[in-house]
C-alpha cells in the first residue's frame, strides 16, 4: 500500500509540474496564448542543477524511510518515516518532470554534484562557502577536497547523505538502534537538504521551482525540530 501510495504520488507530480510551469511563461502570459512559450532553463543552470541533484538526494530519503519501515514497530517513527517518503517521491516526481519538460538530461555527464551552486553564485568553486547559500554545508560530509570542497565517498555524493555503510548499518538494525540511527541519518540528511534548498531559492529563476525550494526550506526545517525532539526522548541527539 505504502508503495503503491508513493507511485500515485509520482504520477500526480507529473500533473502538476506541468500545470505549475505553464505558469513561468517567458512572455508573461496566460497558459494558451498562441505566442506564450514555456521558459527553458540552460542544462547548466541552477534551475536543471537543482532539479537534478535534489531528485537524487531526495531518492534516498525515500529509501531510508522505507528501511527504518521495516526496522521499528514504533508508530510515531513509522509515521514520520512514511509522511518524508510520500512528500520527497511527490517533490522528487516534480524535479524530474520539469527536466522532461526542458528536455534536459537528467544525469549530467562530467559535472560535479552541486556545481550549479558555485558556477551560478559567480564565487568560484562550490569549495567557496562564503556566499549565504553555502552556510550550512561546512563540516558535512568528507571535505578532503582540493580547497575544501565536497568529496564524494562511498555513495554520499553531496553533503548530509548517507554512505552505503551507513545504510548497511540501518538495514541491520532493530527497534530503538535503528530509530536513533535513522533520526541521526535523516536529520544530516535535511541539513543537507535545506542548504541546497536555499541555493534554489537564491539563484533558480523558474518561479514554481523557486517556490518548491523555499518550501522545502521551511519544511524541513521544521522537521529537523521534530527529530531532535524525538531523539532526546530516546536519550540521544544529532550527531556532531
Amino acid at each position: 500500500m505504502a508503495g503503491s501510495a508513493v507511485a500515485l504520488a509520482l504520477l500526480l507530480a507529473g500533473v502538476a509540474t506541468v500545470a505549475s510551469a505553464r505558469d513561468d511563461t517567458a512572455d508573461g502570459k496566460r497558459p494558451g496564448a498562441a505566442t506564450a512559450a514555456v521558459r527553458v532553463p540552460g542544462p547548466d543552470s541552477a534551475d536543471a542543477g537543482f532539479a537534478r541533484d535534489m531528485a537524487v538526494h531526495h531518492q534516498q530519503a525515500v529509501e531510508m524511510s522505507f528501511i527504518v519501515r521495516d526496522r521499528t514497530q514504533d508508530e510515531e517513527v513509522r509515521r514520520f518515516a512514511y509522511d518524508i517518503a510520500n512528500t520527497q517521491a511527490n517533490q522528487r516526481g516534480m524535479l524530474l518532470g520539469w527536466l522532461d519538460l526542458w528536455e534536459l538530461p537528467k544525469v549530467a555527464a562530467g559535472q560535479e554534484p552541486m556545481a550549479w551552486m558555485a558556477t551560478n553564485s559567480g564565487h568560484g568553486t562550490h569549495g567557496d562557502h562564503g556566499t549565504d547559500h553555502m552556510d550550512g554545508m561546512d563540516g558535512m560530509g568528507d571535505t578532503g577536497g582540493p580547497d575544501g570542497a565536497f568529496t564524494a565517498h562511498d555513495g554520499a555524493l553531496m553533503p548530509g547523505m548517507a554512505t552505503r555503510t551507513e545504510l548497511d548499518r540501518l538495514g541491520k538494525a532493530s527497534g530503538k538502534q535503528a530509530e536513533i540511527l535513522f533520526l541521526q541519518l535523516m536529520t544530516d540528511h535535511h541539513e543537507g537538504g535545506v542548504a541546497m534548498a536555499r541555493g534554489c531559492a537564491e539563484l533558480c529563476t523558474v518561479k514554481a521551482e523557486k517556490r518548491l525550494a523555499q518550501g522545502m526550506v521551511e519544511a524541513q526545517r521544521s522537521e529537523l525540530d521534530a527529530m531532535a525532539k524525538m531523539l532526546a526522548a530516546r536519550g540521544a541527539k544529532p550527531r556532531p
